[in-house]
């Protein structure tokens, strides 16, 4: 409308509250995730593990399913670090694939059509654009990791009474903090690299590796100087770590809790300065 004839009105509607302003990104990427059937799909089979491992915790504590197939307790799955341990590392190899497929194109496609501008002259802080694109995976990984291994905790501890939930406490401290570890872990390179390359595909081959490509060299590393330092390239080796210290489980990677730590917090802190550098309203060319 022409702006002489003075006819417009501002908008008069509900106004988003500030602090989740950023979840309208998140909402609008939802909605092209899910046009995906494969996705769904996909989503589906990622509970496939905690059901299973719902069923052994349900075994050991059924007498008469353990007669009718006439199982062997000494032979089942001990309730314990190590069980968990299993568990997140199965469904953090199906939260590395989800992330692979969808991560890759939050920021991407933004730069490639000269879209930011359009989220930048809105009240959206440049932190609170990548926020909304990262909480699409924050929320997706979430109800694949740590949500239903809460729920197999509360399940066990429910079936093994008060004092086994007070001793094994630490249990889901480590599983809440051992995913979002790994859930920020993959939210931030695969955010980093989208906002790097501006194709797709390319994004999740680079995803893919900076796993398998680093754990590669750092193992050549091992392998020429007779050390363990090459792990510190190792992505899976530090999150390994660290979550055999969550879970009380004897470390065989050869690194220290503490120094996964740090080599970690150190990824972190580049991935957010190679975001720093590319999500801005506009680009500088020099010729």
């Amino acid at each position: 409308m022409a702006v002489y004839k003075r006819t417009y009105q501002p908008y008069q509607g509900p106004l988003t509250p500030g602090w989740s302003r950023f979840l309208v990104i998140a909402r609008q990427a939802y909605r092209r995730v899910f046009d995906s059937r494969f996705l769904i799909l996909y989503l589906a089979l990622c509970m496939i593990w905690p059901a299973i491992c719902a069923v052994l915790i349900y075994l050991r504590h059924n007498a008469g399913a353990i007669a009718m197939f006439k199982i062997d307790v000494a032979r089942l799955i001990p309730i314990d670090g190590m069980f968990f341990l299993r568990y997140l590392a199965w469904q953090g190899s199906m939260a590395f694939l989800l992330t692979a497929f969808i991560g890759p194109g939050l920021i991407s496609s933004d730069l490639r059509n000269g879209g930011l501008p359009l989220y930048l002259c809105r009240p959206f802080s440049r932190a609170e654009y990548v926020l909304g694109k990262m909480s699409v995976l924050l929320i997706l990984l979430s109800f694949i990791t740590w949500i239903p291994g809460l729920l197999l905790f509360g399940f066990e501890a429910n079936l093994e009474g008060a004092a086994w939930f007070r001793e094994n406490l630490f249990l889901a401290s480590g599983i809440f903090l051992g995913s979002w570890i790994w859930i920020l872990t993959l939210g931030l390179l695969s955010l980093a690299l989208s906002a790097w390359v501006k194709w797709k595909f390319v994004a999740g081959a680079l995803l893919f590796g900076v796993f398998f490509a680093a754990a590669g060299f750092g193992a050549a590393i091992n392998e020429v100087l007779h050390t363990q330092s090459g792990n510190m390239i190792n992505l899976g080796e530090l999150v390994r770590t660290i979550w055999s210290g969550l879970f009380r489980v004897p470390v065989s990677t050869g690194l220290t809790p503490e120094n996964a730590w740090m080599a970690l917090a150190g990824i972190y802190v580049l991935c957010l300065l190679l975001l720093d550098r590319k999500v801005r309203a506009f680009e500088v060319v020099r010729s």
